[in-house]
C-alpha cells in the first residue's frame, strides 16, 4: 500500500516497528520483556504496566513487597524508624537550613520588584542605559536570580545531601528485604 506521497506505509525496508514487535506478532519478545527484572528497590513494576496479566480480565500480579499481610506492616515500621532516625533528620536540617533562607531572600526580591514597580514608577521609569531603564534591568535580574538559586540547590543538594539520602535509600530497602524474609 502506498502514501499519498508515494512513501510506503511500512517502517525501513520490509521491517516491522517495534510497536508491532510487542502488539502479540512476537510474543518471544514480549515475554521476555516481562522477564527482565531491575535490581533497583524503588522500581514500580506495576507502574510501568509489566507483572500485569496478558488476560484482559485477570488481576494484576503483585510482588511480594507489595502483598498484604504482617510483612506490610513491619515494613511501615520499618519506614517509620527510618524518619525517627538521627541520619533522616540530617537530611531533613541540611535542607531547611538551604531552603528557608534562600526562600525568604528571594521572596523578599520578588515582592520589592513587584511593589517598587507600582508604588514608585518614576524610579522604575529612570533611564540606566539608551532605552534600558530600570525596571528592564531588575525585571531581567529576576530571571538571573531563578537560575542561580537552581544551580545553588542543585550543588547544595549534590555537595550536602544526596550521599546522605542515597545511604538511608539503600538502607531502608536493605531492612524492608529483611522484613519481609528476602523478598523484594
Amino acid at each position: 500500500m502506498q502514501s499519498s506521497k508515494g512513501r510506503p506505509h511500512t517502517v525501513g525496508a520490509g521491517q516491522e516497528s517495534p510497536v508491532e514487535r510487542f502488539d502479540g506478532h512476537d510474543p518471544g519478545a514480549a515475554e521476555e520483556a516481562v522477564r527482565l527484572r531491575y535490581d533497583d528497590p524503588w522500581y514500580d513494576a506495576l507502574a510501568s504496566g509489566w507483572g500485569e496479566s496478558e488476560e484482559a480480565g485477570a488481576p494484576a500480579a503483585v510482588p511480594p513487597a507489595r502483598a498484604a499481610g504482617a510483612g506490610g506492616v513491619a515494613a511501615a515500621d520499618v519506614y517509620l524508624e527510618v524518619q525517627r532516625s538521627a541520619a533522616f533528620q540530617e537530611v531533613r536540617r541540611r535542607y531547611r537550613r538551604f531552603v528557608v533562607p534562600a526562600f525568604a531572600a528571594f521572596f523578599a526580591w520578588y515582592v520589592g520588584y513587584v511593589v517598587a514597580a507600582t508604588t514608585v514608577p518614576e524610579l522604575m521609569a529612570r533611564p540606566v542605559a539608551g532605552a534600558v531603564n530600570v525596571a528592564l534591568v531588575a525585571g531581567l535580574g529576576q530571571f538571573l536570580t531563578t537560575f542561580l538559586l537552581t544551580w545553588a540547590y542543585a550543588r547544595h543538594a549534590r555537595l550536602r545531601r544526596d550521599r546522605a539520602a542515597l545511604e538511608l535509600r539503600w538502607d531502608t530497602q536493605e531492612l524492608t528485604r529483611g522484613v519481609n524474609g528476602g523478598a523484594s
